[in-house]
């Protein structure tokens, strides 16, 4: 990563902050066009996973949640490629070039590749839920062997120029209510040409892989976050009303800070941890915050839906937009499945032992 200019001296969240201010008063832009001004700031230069700054990294991918969940879900796939790409010692695309992580393999999405004399490969199939498919400039994607590399236990990333004619961006695929301005369409890649990055199986095995979904998480408590703040708007707008009016509001805000409170304290200690094992298997630690967060914005949504009633849900487009992005959001956890997980490596006495104070 190149340093960061001299106008970095300021933190870096509040100059993430200053510019989606500017942005939020412009009304033409767009979510593809925030991340271009993000990414034409030097804002996406963020600290690597296991730098010593980790924890940097996830207040700036907090903040930007907080402001846009959407956008949060681009800026959090385009960093994380850049990651991604730097952890494989792969050069990264070129200057202002805006990136896709596009990584879900279900069972009707997978694409597979052939080597060409060039050293590229020629892709075949679709790749579903491409967050941002219809304006980053580039894609970074899991894609498998096929031919005489077809034994290889992959997956492989490839790194695929959007702008080919062959990459087709399917608009009908993405129905959602909830995260719809995250766009996360269906590509098709019949013919186009892209570039291998790392090796087999090297994108799974890495350090970054759970690092970067405990970075996922930290958009999530951005989302909380956001919440809290609606809580926090509401509490103070009630400051002189009578103590039966007053009341509710206030229990709401102290249940919402005892939340966010011990998932800021959860993100930090695993930042610590992160810093203090760069090279370990942080999955373990990676379920139990993804969980830990999903559970509280569940709680969340439900604790501001009572205190703050019908009104901001109807008339206010962020809070409206906010309550319907979350839940669509934090469904990228696997839930039930991750606790099954988790259980299956905690449920020894060294899991157990843990737990001691």
């Amino acid at each position: 990563m190149s340093p960061l200019p001299a106008a970095a001296a300021r933190p870096l969240v509040d100059r993430i902050g200053s510019v989606l201010e500017r942005l939020a008063q412009g009304a033409a832009h767009g979510t593809g066009a925030q991340l271009q001004a993000l990414v034409a700031a030097g804002l996406d230069e963020l600290p690597w996973p296991g730098s010593g700054r980790t924890l940097q990294r996830w207040q700036a991918l907090a903040a930007v949640a907080a402001h846009d969940l959407s956008l949060a879900k681009w800026y959090e796939g385009h960093t994380d490629a850049l990651a991604v790409l730097n952890e494989l010692n792969e050069p990264a695309p070129p200057a202002g070039a805006c990136l896709g992580m596009w990584a879900a393999e279900p069972p009707d999405g997978r694409v597979t590749f052939e080597r060409l004399p060039t050293g590229e490969v020629r892709l075949r199939g679709t790749k579903r839920w491409c967050s941002g498919a219809g304006d980053v400039t580039h894609g970074l994607l899991t894609a498998w062997a096929d031919g005489p590399d077809a034994a290889d236990s992959g997956p492989w990333l490839v790194l695929v120029d959007m702008a080919q004619p062959e990459v087709q961006v399917q608009p009908g695929a993405w129905c959602a209510v909830g995260m719809a301005d995250s766009r996360s369409l269906d590509v098709q890649l019949e013919g186009a040409t892209a570039r291998l990055c790392g090796t087999s199986g090297a994108y799974l095995r890495r350090p970054g892989f759970w690092q970067g979904g405990i970075g996922v998480a930290a958009c999530w408590y951005g989302g909380c976050l956001a919440l809290g703040q609606a809580l926090h708007r509401a509490a103070a707008r009630l400051a002189d009303a009578p103590a039966d009016r007053r009341w509710p509001a206030q229990v709401a805000l102290g249940q919402a800070d005892v939340e966010l409170q011990t998932l800021a304290a959860l993100l930090r200690q695993a930042a610590a941890w992160v810093d203090a094992h760069p090279h370990d298997d942080a999955q373990v630690l990676a379920l139990q915050v993804r969980s830990a967060v999903d559970m509280a914005a569940q709680r969340l949504l439900v604790l501001a839906g009572r205190a703050l009633g019908a009104t901001p849900y109807c008339r206010d487009p962020q809070f409206a937009r906010l309550a319907a992005d979350l839940p669509v959001f934090v469904r990228q956890t696997h839930a039930d499945r991750d606790l099954a997980s988790l259980a299956r490596r905690v449920g020894t006495a060294e899991g157990a032992a843990a737990w001691t104070l």
